[in-house]
This record gives structure tokens, C-alpha cells and sequence, in this order.
């Protein structure tokens, strides 16, 4: 017999570590169990009932030595007689169950064999299927700059930044094209609805803005305040790129005015087309650069000069009031060159005439003969002929500038275009006035394709004849459709954020944003409206529709309505254009500032920082990088549907979060703005979502990519913010509402999956003593479900909290570093197991309630002194299986593979034993959708006692992994040798004799701490505590100290009240030697070993040699854990049987079931 040496180190109770150990702390017994072996499962022995006399040996008896000569050898095998087991029960060999799962006797009434299962597969379905900041906060200790930036009113601050966005390119350069293709009417529902859409946002953004001070950032400080970090975040930056490009299109618009209509000499590359748009990136460049400049200097320049700017932009728009009043009395003289019904092109009428050839008098060609005319003399045509006498009376025939762009040669007798010979050419006045009464023909739409000629319906043409693209006709430059005209005029609604952008630099943003913005709307909306009446009643329809005014020899179509003057709406669009782009370039910068100061998005937070007084300098740096991409892209009509989606997407969450802050009715939502309602919140949402997809299906798809891709990167890696947000309080109000449904009944099996509660322990510097066993419930969950991830702090709740706060964030910092996506519970008690057993009736919430507890392996119990570790795991045992809860103990946890280290081939090997609802079969299922264990096949083992049929249990549980959709190879092992060898005995009489010897150790410790107390308070009151009988402690007591039937009466021994003498304390240490003498050792050489315990040693050694022998190279070996015996004083014996059971394996996962099943054929 092996040795085992034990050192004995007096501990003070004040030594003791205040962290509690994972798996195990001893409890308190309150009574003894009367413990009568159940020898099968319908059947227990009736004379140990009756009895009432304890199983297990006392500490006080002592029995007789052995005599071994009594060793029988049958056969080479070692048997065990009688009269060396101590079978108090009166039972017989041949008279128990089944000595190969003598371990799982006890519970084979809940758990049947698997053998028992199998047979009854046809009804497994009969079986149970379901189981019963503030801000200011965040910033403490940052030492913040003064800032000094200018404080401004509603008019400076949030008029006239909204209305210089709003009026900006599109009024002056795609209007009146919308207007033309889309017709009065449907030009008129366009503007409505855009209108509409911000009118419904603004009301919204003001609800916001004055439920509380917005700070700088405006729209994103709203936004993120009300939708969380995540939700602002991504809209946030979404917004940023908008009003970033937004200026670059504004910057492209006074480009393109510049050239075409206010110096087309100053292009730098000659021709159309590519040439063109090199133009536009050359300037377009050039006048970033400066106005970035501007913007560097201070936003009160950009102010200063905004007065100017709108000044400019209100002239221009009261000219087209004026001129459209004028042209009721005056026309102005703006004549189109019509070939039949088709628009000719002005630019390529070199000599003003508007006609196939021109009458010119004899005197008048005398001096410019050209043979390409005809003299016509009479009424009659002649070769010409100068007649001295007849000079006055004839005139010559001259062909045109267009004949020649129709014929292929100057002369009268070429050969020309089929429908220039059938259609003559006429003149029509391009601005026909507002009393013309032309507005009938342009209240409907004309959608035109790509490469189509701009014509008049109402202009009668004989024939269609082919158009070539060297025709001098005005051509479409693109395939127009309402939804490409929704999403071409939307930007220019899209300023209504300009004041809110720069709500830091306002004297009360409250106040201000509210009114500036809505009064801006409804001043812009008007405008808009009146306009598309009036372009509609005042300009002809071929005139409208030609988007550069190449029919009016290239002027600005609105330009042409203009009084007095064509150039003040030229002069006075650029300035507007220019003005918006600089608001732009002033709201995005700070913007992407106050985006980075919330350090919500790490890569960002260099974009914080500026100047002094706070201009935000590296901000608009990447701000005109930025938009420099933009104006790269060098054309307006392609960079607007994508600002339309960035835009639509700030409105449409603007919406949401008013609608959801009143919905939810949270406490703080208190707005000072009270003309909102919900409902109108939500309208405006839809109109907003109905746009985007309006206006281009696809660009909305990839603007909600980016949103949520921006989304997904803050929610994980960006900084987590607490700022009692709308999605914060939808959630609750959504997790309440699910909460509630799980209540109304148990779940099914289909739906079971565990919900883990783990147990971690810590040690005294608060660190996690085996993370490992994290790592294995984020592989067994896969993200997926419920994990709380629990400790126990021993102490007192109002001394400890801190200590429990500490704990708590170890935890949530080894979740975090482990993916675990859960909830962390920190439990004080004073003792371990107490906060255990709290912690495991107290966790989750309604039908959230963890059902698997996952807890440690206490290493090195046997060499520990102190049992409270093991003990505490026992109890943990016994309240799970009391609470109905699945339990899985991973032994060896430290050599568990890690999240890196995955398993590249092996086997997961299942030891199916006895049933208990199907665990084995889930866990593997669910470990191998993990990458760890994915390439991991699986293996089940089971038993076939003497009386089953192997064969037959192979065929059955093939047929139950099949239907289980399961693919395991299947193997059934057969235990036929249930005879005890001496191995067995021998290893049953070591464990009682250590447990005999721990127990004596302990009580002459425990002596040995009471001299020490008498020698310090010799003359007081003691209170007298052995460990283990003590309410503060869980050691074991000596057994003939305790009455066996745990009543009151344990109590009065347990505390004893006396004065201590010398007579009494000689006494004691006489009656309390222990093994402190030769005669107390010799008594545990009389140990005979109990019977259930032999039959229970002799389960666990048959079971291990078969698994060690089948699993030995298995990745993982998960096997059924059999229950603690009900009599508390085989605990420490039951972790014996453990640790022989699971010897020699390298990974085990120890399952117990819940008592539910958790797996099932049925779909």
C-alpha cells in the first residue's frame, strides 16, 4: 500500500483567502441522512430501513483487524470474501443490482440505463419534451481649452446657413430642366414631397435639439444621443461624407457656371467632353484650395462674407420674380431655331439666320459673287447675270450656315437630309411670357432618352427621317425618368442641417435651430413651388428641357427670364454656389470633430484636435481631401443621387429617434419644442425610406452598406457609451416584451440550448485562477445564447463591495479578451458555498434563466488539509441536481485546447452510460460547430451489461443517432466480469483509511488552536468551535459528537459555554487524542471497507480501464457524472470514486443532465 504523507499547518480563521474557490467551499449539515442502499430500481433492502443504523463507520468505533489470510484465488481472478467487507446493510453478493454502475444506483430511477432507453425507442417521444454619462462625466480630469469661437444669433447662425444650402446649385442649374421633363404637375409633387421630407425632419430635429443643450456637432450630437453610439456613429459619418461632397458638388456647380456662361474663354483644354471635365477638376481644385483657405482662417469670415453671398442669392431670385412679371407686357427677345418640331442648336447658327438660304439683293452680292446662288428675276429663276439695266429688280439666293450641316456641299442642287428637305425651318420665342398661356403644353411630362432631340410636340413635322449625331440639333445628355429627377433635385433641400452643424458656435442652440431651420424650409419651399409655376407659364418647353441652353446660344435658361438682365442670375448663381459650398466646407470639419472627440471610433481621434480656440484644423484637412475626390469625379449630375442616399439617411434616423423618444416616453424626453407628434415622426421616416429607394435602388443599398459596416466596426472596437439612448430604452422595452412571452410556458425541447452559468474563482490578487474554462463556454456556446459568468467574494456585503466591484470588471475584461458576449455576476457571502447556491437560485431573469452550470475541478484535493474546496464542490453537485439544472465539469481544464490552437483530427469520444436527456449527444453536436473542434469526428460508447443484447443495441442506437441527425461512429462495450478484485478492495480500504486519518488530523489541529486560545484568554467566556461543526465553518466533526438524528439537540454540542481549568482541559486533550498516539493509528488498521463502497470502487475501475482503453487518443472523452451519495459522509469518498473513474484520460467532460431532455428525433 502506497504511502501518504500529511503536513499539518495551523491556520488562523483571519488567514483564510477571501475569494471564494470555483468549485467548492464546505456547507453547514443541518441534519443526519439515514442512509439505506437501494439495490435496484424498484427495489431496497428492508432490514437496513428499518434499522436506522447509519451506513458508514463512525470515527469512534473500532473495529477488528482483518485477518487476510481469508484471500481466495478463483481462476486468477482476486475475490473479495464476505467477512472482509463490512456490509452493515445485510445484503448479499448476488443480492444488488449491478456492481458495474454501482455509482449510478442511486439515481437509476431518473436516469435509466442506456440498454433500458434503447429498448424503448419507438416512444421516446413519450418522455418530458420541454423543461419544467453625463458629458461632463466623461471628461473628468481633461483639462479642456477655452474656446472662442464666435457666438451668433438664429439669423446669422441658422437662417442664412440653411437658406445659402438650400438655394444653392440645383435652383439655378436643374430646375427649370426638371421642370421640362417632368411637367408642372409632376415637377410640383417632386418639390412637395422633398419639402415635405425636411419640413417632417426639421419638426423632428427640433424636438431634439431642445430637449436639452446641443453642443458641437449638431446633427450627430442628436443623433447619437437619441440612437445610441452606434446608430450616430455610422449616420454620423454617413452625414459627414454627404455635406463633404456636398460642397464639392457646389463647387463643381460655380465651375460649371463660370465656364459655360461667364467665361468660356478661360478653358484651359478646348473641345467638349473630356475636355470639359478636365476644365472642371483644374478649377474646380483651384477653388477648394482657396476656400479652404478661408475656412482655415475663421468661420467668421465665412459669415462675414455669407451676408454678401445671400445678398447675391436674394437678388438673383427677386430677378426672376420680376422678370416673370415683366415678360406679361414685354417678351424678351429670346428666339429658338425650330427645324420642324426639333430644337436646333444656337451655338452652330454662325450667321443668325434661322432658315436653308437667304434672299439677298444684287447690289448686296455684287462684290460677294459666289456661284452657289440663284438670281431670281420676276418671280422666276435665272443663272447669274448682270444686267446693267435690271440690277434693282433682282435679289440673289444664298444657302445658310445649317445647309451645310445638313448637305453634303454648299451648292443648291446638293444632296441633302430627307427631313431637312421635308421641314422648313421656324422661329419661336424661347420666353413667350407669363400671359402667353404656354404653361398648357408644359403641365405634362416629356421623358426623354439618351441621345433623343428636344422637340415640340404642338410643331407639325411631315417626316422622321434619321438623326445623325452631326446634326445641329440640341441632343439629351441623359435617360431621364421621375426617379432620376427625385434623386437630382433632392440635394437641394439637403441644407436644412447647415445651422444645427454649427450649433457650437450659437448663443443658445435651443432656441435658435428650432426657428432658423423651419423658417428656412418654409422660405425656401415657397420659393421652390413659385418657381416651377412660374418657369412653366413663362419659358417655352424645348427651352426648359435644355439643360445648358444651347437652343438660347448658351445662356442660363433661368438667366433668360431674369430682369433686367440674364447676367444677374449668372452672376448671382455663382456667388450662391460658392457661399453654400464654404457653409459646407465650415459644417463638415466639425462635424467629423465632434465624431472624434466622442473617441467612439479609435482610427478618428487625431481629427479631434485644432487650434486654440477650437477651430477644428486636421478635421479640414481630410475635409478637402475628401471633397477633392468629389470634385475629381468632375460631373454634378453623378455626385448628387449619392448625396441624396446620405442625406435620406440622416433624415430617416433624425425621424426615428423623435418618434422613438415619444413612443417610449422616457423620462428625459422633455422637449421645449412641443409642435411634434409621433405620428408625424413616422411619416416622415417612410417618405424618407421611400425615397431613397425612389430615387435609386441601388445606391440606397450600397449607402445602408456602408452605414451598417460603419455600425458594425463601432460596435465592436469602438468605445462603449452610456448615453441613455432611444435604442437603449427600445431594447428594454423589447427584452421586457420577450421576457414576458418566455414566461407563458416552458421551452420545448427543439428550442433548448444551454444557457450557461459558469463559475469562476479568484484569487487573492483577483485574478481568474483557470480563464481556460471561459474559453471552453465561448466554444460550447459559439456566441449563441445566454452566459453569465459568476464568482463568490467572501465577506460582508458593506466591507467587500469594492472588492466585489474589482472582481466584477476582471470579469468583464476576461470576457471581453475571450469573445464571451454575456453578463457577469459577483455574489459576497460568507461563505462560498452560500454565494453559490445564491447565485445559482438568483441568476437570470423570467425565462432567461441559466439551465447548465459549468464549474471547475478542485485540483489537488487530496493533498489539501482544508476540505472546504471539495466540499463546496459536492454541495455545488447537489443544488444544481436540486434546482433541475445540468451540470458540466471539465477536468484537466488547463490542457483544453484554446481559441488559437485548434484540433486538426482526433475524436470527441461520448461514454454514454445511463440516460439523462440526451446531454452527451448535444454537447459534441455543439462543440464541433466551433472551429476548435470542428475537425474533430465523434465517437459514442456504451455498455451492454450480461443481460443485454449488444448486437441489438448497436443496430438500436445507429438508428437513434440517425434519426437524432447525428453522424457518430457507434460502438457498445460489454462488461460481463462483475467480480471485486483485490485491486478494488485495496483501493476502497486505502480511501477510508485516509479519510479515518484526515478526519483524527483535523481534530488534533483543531485541539491544538484551542490551547493556543486558553493560553490567551485564560480567564474568559470562550466560545468553543470544532471545524466542520461550527456555523462558520465546514470541516467534519468527530462522528461521536454528533447525534444521528439531526435534531436541535446537535446544537448544544456544536457551541459549549464553559469556564476552562486545568482538570477539565487534561480531560479533554485525553479524550481527544486522535492519532496523536500509536493506539489511534492502530485503529485505523482495523478499517474493514463498507460494502456499497467496494461495489462503487469496483464501477469506477471497471469503467476507467474500458474507457482508457478505447479513448486513450481521444481529443475529449465526455462521460456520465454519477450523483453525490445522498448520506453526506461518503463525500469525501464520492470524489475518490471521481478521480479513479476519470484516471489516466487527459480531457474529460464530466455531464449531468437536468432531468429534461434536451435532444429529440421529431422535426
Amino acid at each position: 500500500m502506497a504511502s501518504v504523507r500529511f503536513t499539518v499547518t495551523p491556520t488562523k480563521a483571519e488567514d483564510l483567502p477571501r475569494l471564494s474557490d470555483l468549485s467548492p467551499d464546505i456547507g453547514q449539515r443541518t441534519s443526519r441522512v439515514q442512509f439505506g442502499s437501494k439495490e435496484s430500481v424498484n427495489r431496497s433492502d428492508p432490514h437496513s430501513e428499518a434499522s436506522g443504523v447509519p451506513t458508514s463507520v463512525h470515527s469512534g468505533e473500532v473495529g477488528d483487524t482483518p485477518d487476510y489470510s481469508s484471500l481466495d484465488q478463483d481462476e486468477g481472478n482476486s475475490k473479495i470474501s464476505n467477512v472482509y467487507i463490512n456490509n452493515t446493510h445485510g445484503v448479499d453478493d448476488d443480492d444488488f443490482y449491478d456492481r458495474n454502475l454501482a455509482l449510478f444506483e442511486e439515481e437509476m430511477d431518473t436516469r435509466p440505463k442506456v440498454s433500458s432507453l434503447l429498448s424503448r425507442l419507438a416512444n421516446y417521444t413519450n418522455l418530458t419534451q420541454g423543461a419544467k454619462e453625463h458629458e461632463e462625466a466623461e471628461s473628468i480630469g481633461e483639462k479642456k481649452k477655452a474656446s472662442k469661437s464666435p457666438q451668433m444669433g438664429t439669423f446669422m447662425g441658422v437662417y442664412l446657413p440653411c437658406l445659402q444650402n438650400i438655394f444653392g446649385v440645383i435652383l439655378f442649374l436643374r430646375l427649370t430642366w426638371v421642370v421640362g421633363t417632368a411637367g408642372v404637375l409632376q415637377a410640383l409633387c417632386i418639390v412637395f414631397i422633398c419639402c415635405c421630407c425636411t419640413l417632417l425632419t426639421a419638426i423632428s430635429m427640433s424636438a431634439i435639439a431642445t430637449n436639452g443643450v446641443v453642443p458641437a456637432g449638431g446633427s450627430y450630437f442628436m443623433i447619437s444621443r437619441s440612437l445610441g453610439p452606434e446608430f450616430g456613429g455610422a449616420v454620423g459619418l454617413c452625414f459627414y461624407l454627404g455635406t463633404t461632397f456636398a460642397g464639392a458638388m457646389y463647387i463643381l456647380g460655380a465651375i460649371e457656371i463660370l465656364l459655360m456662361y461667364i467665361a468660356p474663354i478661360a478653358a484651359i483644354f478646348e473641345g467638349e467632353g473630356a475636355a470639359m471635365l478636365n476644365n472642371m477638376r483644374v478649377y474646380g481644385s483651384i477653388c477648394l484650395l482657396l476656400m479652404s483657405l478661408l475656412v482655415f482662417v475663421g468661420v467668421k469670415y465665412v459669415n462675414k462674407l455669407a451676408s454678401l453671398f445671400l445678398a447675391c442669392v436674394i437678388i438673383s431670385i427677386v430677378s426672376i420674380y420680376v422678370g416673370a412679371l415683366v415678360s406679361t407686357f414685354h417678351v424678351p427677345n429670346f428666339h429658338v431655331c425650330m427645324l420642324g418640331n426639333k430644337t436646333i442648336n444656337g451655338h452652330d447658327i454662325e450667321d443668325n439666320h434661322c432658315n436653308k438660304t437667304v434672299l439677298l439683293p444684287v447690289e448686296d452680292a455684287a462684290d460677294t459673287f459666289d456661284p452657289n446662288v440663284t438670281i431670281i428675276y420676276e418671280n422666276s429663276t435665272v443663272h447669274p447675270t448682270f444686267l446693267p439695266g435690271h440690277a434693282s429688280a433682282m435679289t440673289l439666293e444664298k444657302t445658310t450656315s445649317l445647309w451645310r450641316l445638313f448637305c453634303d456641299g454648299r451648292e443648291l442642287n446638293a444632296t441633302c437630309d430627307e427631313y431637312f428637305n421635308s421641314n422648313n425651318f421656324t422661329e419661336i420665342n424661347g420666353i413667350p411670357g407669363l400671359a402667353s398661356g404656354v404653361v398648357s403644353e408644359n403641365l405634362w411630362s416629356t421623358y426623354l432618352s439618351k441621345g433623343d432631340v428636344v422637340e415640340k410636340r404642338s410643331l407639325s413635322s411631315s417626316h422622321t427621317g434619321h438623326v445623325a449625331p452631326t446634326h445641329p440639333y440640341v441632343f439629351v445628355d441623359i435617360t431621364t425618368s421621375f426617379t432620376l429627377l427625385v434623386g437630382i433635385f433632392f440635394p437641394s433641400v439637403t441644407g436644412i442641417m447647415a445651422g444645427s452643424n454649427r450649433s457650437g458656435d450659437l448663443k443658445d442652440a435651443q432656441r435658435s435651430i428650432p426657428i432658423g431651420t423651419i423658417l428656412a424650409i418654409l422660405t425656401t419651399s415657397i420659393v421652390y413651388l413659385t418657381s416651377v409655376v412660374l418657369f412653366g407659364a413663362c419659358i417655352e418647353g424645348v427651352v426648359l428641357r435644355d439643360k445648358f441652353g444651347d437652343s438660347v446660344k448658351g445662356n442660363l435658361v433661368v438667366g433668360t427670364l431674369a430682369w433686367p438682365s440674364p447676367w444677374v442670375i449668372v452672376i448671382g448663381s455663382f456667388f450662391s454656389t460658392c457661399g453654400a459650398g464654404l457653409q459646407s466646407l465650415t459644417g463638415a470639419p466639425r462635424l467629423l470633430q465632434a465624431i472624434a472627440k466622442d473617441n467612439i471610433i479609435p482610427f478618428l481621434r487625431v481629427f479631434g484636435h485644432g487650434k486654440a480656440n477650437g477651430e477644428p484644423t486636421w478635421a479640414l484637412l481630410l475635409t478637402a481631401l475628401i471633397a477633392e475626390l468629389g470634385i475629381l469625379i468632375a460631373s454634378l449630375d453623378m455626385v448628387a443621387p449619392i448625396l441624396t442616399m446620405f442625406f435620406l439617411m440622416c433624415y430617416l434616423f433624425v425621424n426615428l429617434a423623435c418618434a422613438l423618444q415619444t413612443l417610449l416616453r422616457t423620462p428625459n424626453w422633455r422637449p421645449r419644442f412641443s409642435y411634434y407628434h409621433w405620428t408625424l415622426s413616422f411619416l416622415g421616416m417612410i417618405i424618407c425610406l421611400a425615397l431613397m429607394f425612389i430615387s435609386s435602388w441601388y445606391y440606397a443599398i450600397v449607402a445602408m452598406v456602408i452605414a451598417g459596416m460603419i455600425y458594425k466596426y463601432i460596435e465592436y472596437h469602438g468605445a462603449e457609451k452610456e448615453w441613455g439612448d432611444g435604442i437603449r430604452g427600445l431594447s428594454l422595452s423589447a427584452a421586457r416584451y420577450a421576457l414576458l412571452r418566455l414566461e407563458e410556458g416552458p421551452p420545448h425541447t427543439k428550442n433548448w440550448r444551454p444557457q450557461l452559468l459558469v463559475l469562476l474563482k479568484l484569487d487573492e490578487d483577483a485574478h481568474v485562477k483557470s480563464p481556460r474554462l471561459l474559453t471552453f463556454a465561448s466554444q460550447l456556446k459559439a456566441g449563441k445564447g445566454l452566459t453569465i459568468v459568476g464568482t463568490v467574494v467572501t465577506g460582508s456585503f458593506l466591507q467587500s463591495y469594492g472588492e466585489a466591484l474589482a472582481a466584477e470588471q476582471t470579469l468583464k475584461h476576461l470576457m471581453d479578451k475571450e469573445r464571451v458576449k454575456g453578463f457577469c455576476q459577483c455574489i459576497v457571502a460568507q461563505k462560498p458555498r452560500e454565494g453559490i447556491s445564491h447565485m445559482i437560485q438568483s441568476s437570470g431573469l423570467g425565462g432567461m434563466k441559466p439551465n447548465t452550470v459549468v464549474m471547475g475541478w478542485p485540483h489537488a484535493w487530496r493533498q489539501s488539509e482544508d476540505p472546504r474546496s471539495w466540499k463546496t464542490f459536492i454541495n455545488t453537485v447537489r443544488v444544481t441536481t436540486a434546482a433541475h439544472l445540468a451540470l458540466l465539469v471539465p477536468k484537466n481544464i488547463s490542457l483544453f485546447p484554446s481559441n488559437s490552437d485548434p484540433c486538426t483530427e482526433g475524436y470527441i469520444d461520448v461514454w454514454w452510460i445511463v440516460h439523462d436527456g440526451g446531454m452527451l449527444m448535444l454537447l459534441p453536436f455543439l462543440l464541433r460547430q466551433h472551429k476548435v473542434w470542428r475537425k474533430c469526428a465523434m465517437r459514442i460508447f456504451t455498455v451492454a451489461q450480461m443481460e443485454d443484447n449488444s448486437i441489438q443495441m448497436k443496430k438500436d442506437l445507429a438508428t437513434f443517432l440517425y434519426h437524432l441527425r447525428i453522424e457518430a461512429d457507434v460502438e457498445v462495450v460489454e462488461m460481463h466480469d462483475s467480480d471485486i478484485s483485490a485491486y478494488t478492495y485495496e483501493r476502497t480500504l486505502m480511501m477510508e483509511q485516509r479519510s479515518q486519518m484526515l478526519r483524527q488530523m483535523r481534530l488534533s489541529k483543531s485541539d491544538r488552536e484551542r490551547e493556543a486560545q486558553l493560553v490567551k484568554d485564560r480567564n474568559s467566556m470562550l466560545r468553543l468551535t470544532s471545524i466542520g461543526s461550527d456555523d462558520d465553518d465546514d470541516t467534519d466533526a468527530p462522528e461521536r459528537d454528533r447525534p444521528v438524528g439531526g435534531d436541535s439537540s446537535t446544537e448544544h454540542h456544536r457551541r459549549v459555554q464553559m469556564t476552562w481549568t486545568k482538570e477539565k482541559t487534561l480531560h479533554y486533550k485525553a479524550s481527544h487524542s486522535g492519532c496523536s498516539t500509536p493506539e489511534g493509528f492502530r485503529d485505523m488498521l482495523s478499517i474493514r471497507p463498507d460494502h456499497s463502497n467496494v461495489r462503487r470502487m469496483h464501477t469506477a475501475v471497471k469503467l476507467n480501464e474500458v474507457i482508457v482503453n478505447k479513448s486513450h487518443d481521444a481529443r475529449l472523452v465526455l462521460l456520465n457524472m454519477p450523483g453525490p451519495p445522498k448520506n453526506p459522509e461518503g463525500d469525501e469518498n464520492y470524489m475518490e470514486f471521481l478521480e479513479v473513474l476519470t484516471e489516466g484520460l487527459e480531457r474529460v467532460l464530466l455531464v449531468r443532465g437536468g432531468g429534461s431532455e434536451v435532444i429529440t428525433i421529431y422535426s
